[in-house]
């Protein structure tokens, strides 16, 4: 891993806000295979057969079309861990105005009208995938990351068709993804693992091309936070996937599931599903029509809420601007943030939404640390950059121990998104005087 950035420390960077030069996910130049030097932590037996199934309750990382059904499951390999049924995964966007709720693509719109790039992990669509026992090394366009330090996934090894075994790093600092407080690691970096391997592997293994916007239609996470130690930064992570649900287009990928278990020096650290869509750059047009120049623009950058109320070290991360009353704050989009908006887009990405909701629920429940066990969240509708959104919070302490915070989005009178996080209350420490 390299130095960290102008880029990522918020120095040199974009101004906050400002106007735009380029797009979101722009074609990516063929990147060769990089084999490395097989190690110990990647070789080996099959994955474990633990990564069971979660709950299916659902959240987004990107853009966020509505799932297609039109297009029959490839069956899944005998090894592979059952997904979870479609019905109860998949979360269907509400009724809305079409300029607010992405439309279900139709057959004709699923089928790429000419050839599509090759994928960033080949110099052809059809070029010979590796060996099963060859290791590969995750880069930064695979990963749709722009520098090397925001990718967490480093390299993989293929044991089947459709079983992976990746390792990550997880460093103790980072400029977003940085501890809670001096004793653990921030949760939320399963979430984002989770979502680049999902974009790793829908280029280099299945044929996704280097231009398609990807969607996480739903997305659960669970974590042991007593293993998200600081201590234990410095040891790599490892964890095995399971793909299943898998939807083709031609040769390439129209959508499937991801199924991970993570594990740090045989410790069982977090277990996660998701389930990507991905969608060609003409379809992504039609759907986003009449938006995608929203980024050119400049977004009014709101005062922010104390870092400390949201659960942050510095005022630059926070995305809650006060509102109204207790319990209500309004998004705070800031364009130029590095890692939340790492290239322009055409409305607010889902990383940012699954952040309002836990600095909401960080709020909202008054823990210092709020150190989700615990995150799901269903999305509706695309975030609008030029309409004021709510974010809503309800506390709920029914279980001795814990505390759970459901929160809302509503932008325009109509839903963007519901989350629900959990997490333990710390244990009082009785006084000896």
């Amino acid at each position: 891993m390299s130095a960290l950035t102008e880029d990522q420390t918020g120095r040199g960077g974009r101004p906050a806000n400002g106007t735009a030069t380029t797009v979101e996910n722009p074609p990516h130049p063929a990147v060769p295979r990089q084999p490395v030097p097989r190690g110990p932590a990647t070789a080996g037996a099959a994955p474990s057969t633990t990564a069971s199934k979660e709950p299916a309750t659902s959240a987004t990382v990107s853009e966020i079309p509505t799932p297609p059904t039109t297009a029959s499951a490839e069956p899944a390999s005998s090894t592979t861990v059952s997904a979870e049924p479609a019905s109860s995964t998949t979360v269907s966007a509400e009724p809305a105005s079409s300029t607010t709720a992405p439309e279900k693509p139709t057959p004709a719109a699923t089928a790429p009208e000419k050839p599509a790039p090759p994928s960033p992990a080949t110099d052809h669509p059809a070029a010979p995938r590796p060996p099963i026992t060859a290791v590969t090394t995750v880069t930064p366009e695979l990963a749709h990351r722009t520098t090397e330090t925001d990718v967490f996934p480093t390299r993989w090894t293929r044991i089947s068709d459709t079983r992976f075994r990746f390792t990550a790093h997880w460093p103790a600092a980072h400029p977003f993804f940085g501890p809670v407080d001096d004793r653990h690691q921030d949760p939320m970096i399963v979430g984002e693992t989770l979502r680049q391997a999902s974009m790793v592997l829908a280029h280099a293994e299945f044929g996704a091309p280097a231009d398609t916007h990807f969607v996480m239609w739903d997305l659960t996470v669970s974590v042991d936070p007593a293993a998200l130690l600081l201590a234990d930064a410095a040891e790599p992570v490892e964890f095995d996937v399971v793909c299943s649900e898998i939807r083709r287009r031609g040769r390439g990928l129209r959508s499937m599931r991801t199924t991970m278990e993570f594990r740090r020096a045989g410790r069982f650290v977090a277990r996660g599903t998701g389930s990507t869509g991905c969608t060609p750059p003409r379809a992504y047009r039609r759907l986003r029509a009449g938006r995608l120049n929203a980024w050119n623009t400049p977004v009014p950058l709101l005062t922010g809420i104390a870092p400390q109320a949201a659960g942050r070290s510095r005022a630059e991360d926070v995305v809650l601007a006060p509102a109204d009353r207790p319990g209500v704050w309004n998004l705070r989009v800031d364009t130029g943030h590095p890692v939340l908006f790492p290239r322009p887009n055409d409305h607010v990405p889902g990383m940012v939404l699954f952040e309002a909701a836990r600095q909401a629920a960080t709020a909202a429940s008054g823990l210092r640390p709020f150190l989700p066990a615990t995150l799901t969240a269903e999305f509706a509708h695309y975030a609008e950059l030029h309409s004021p959104c709510r974010i809503e919070t309800e506390v709920f302490d029914d279980h001795p121990g814990e505390v759970t915070v459901r929160v809302s989005g509503r932008q325009d009178g109509a839903s963007v998104f519901t989350a629900s996080l959990t997490s333990a209350r710390p244990a009082r420490v009785r006084s000896l005087s």
